[in-house]
């Protein structure tokens, strides 16, 4: 499933971007974003709980103008050990983004929005024995900031996932701060 996802997301990307080179004034862009996710877990038959760690994201696309872009990420959710066992989430992705500037020239403060399909992988290692499940549903979050110019933003982002493993629902919800570079 996770091989599908990741190939389905390449060929759609390089569907977009030869369309994207076809038509001028779109500008590609590499994004990282540090943060926070809280998780709440809710396990069949056990109980629920929650934790938080410490999240980062690699993301990357092409704003085909001011206002609209494509997006893959790679979003590492969390990474928790203790006692000898372990629990892991993370993430692979496609979507959209909705960006509005305030400033001329596409500077100053903007609000954006973005949503899409992600593969969400949880990986559980109990010292004896491990697993690996996939989960494959929607994405969205909202961020509001400021580009410092036609090249270079700062944003502060939520994004809220969810993930349905065998016997284990998964809701991650995701307060960042990232940096974006157009190009």
């Amino acid at each position: 499933m996770k091989k599908t996802l990741i190939l389905a997301c390449a060929l759609a990307l390089a569907g977009v971007s030869n369309v994207a080179l076809a038509t001028e004034g779109g500008t590609a862009f590499v994004r990282a974003e540090v943060g926070n996710t809280d998780v709440d877990f809710d396990l069949a038959g056990f109980g629920s709980g929650s934790d938080s760690d410490t999240s980062y994201s690699i993301r990357g696309g092409y704003y085909f103008n001011p206002n609209f872009a494509v997006e893959a990420h790679y979003t590492n959710l969390y990474d928790q050990s203790e006692a000898g066992s372990s629990v892991k989430l993370s993430s692979f992705g496609a979507g959209v983004i909705g960006k509005k500037n305030l400033g001329v020239n596409n500077s100053g403060f903007f609000f954006s929005g973005r949503a899409g399909l992600e593969n969400v992988e949880g990986e559980v290692d109990d010292g004896f024995d491990s697993a690996s499940d996939n989960s494959t549903n929607l994405y969205y979050g909202v961020g509001a900031g400021y580009d410092f110019n036609e090249m270079f933003g700062l944003s502060l982002n939520y994004d809220f996932r969810q993930a349905d493993f065998d016997g284990l629902d998964a809701d991650a919800g995701t307060l960042s701060l990232g940096g974006e570079v157009r190009f």
